[in-house]
């Protein structure tokens, strides 16, 4: 599995789009075939501040992502929105060993 935190910073008069579009690029997301997971994530103290969490079955199933016009439109549109560069990190998930039941919560 391919993981990859997104931290955002957004600004506090855009935040309310920002999570509008954010959660429709989740959902169209949550729809591709080599998409496990999709989280947004907003930080407790802090409402301007989100991380997406998204679990992909393998790197080419987040490049497919980014392929998308869902995803095109997304990263368009957020973009005047940020108070700094978003920011993403990739990580090698470790457990579970496999994505059965991630999508239910199990």
């Amino acid at each position: 599995m391919h993981a990859v935190c997104v931290y955002v910073h957004v600004k506090p008069e855009n935040r309310a789009e920002f999570l509008a579009a954010t959660l429709e690029n989740a959902r169209l997301t949550l729809a591709e075939p080599g998409n496990l997971r999709f989280d947004v994530i907003q930080q407790a103290d802090d409402p301007n501040r989100f991380v997406l969490y998204e679990v992909y079955r393998d790197p080419a199933g987040m490049q497919a992502h980014k392929e998308t016009a869902h995803y095109a439109q997304w990263r368009d549109a957020v973009a005047p929105w940020m108070a700094e560069p978003r920011r993403g990190v990739a990580h090698r998930a470790l457990f579970p060993e496999t994505a059965a039941g991630w999508r239910s919560g199990g």
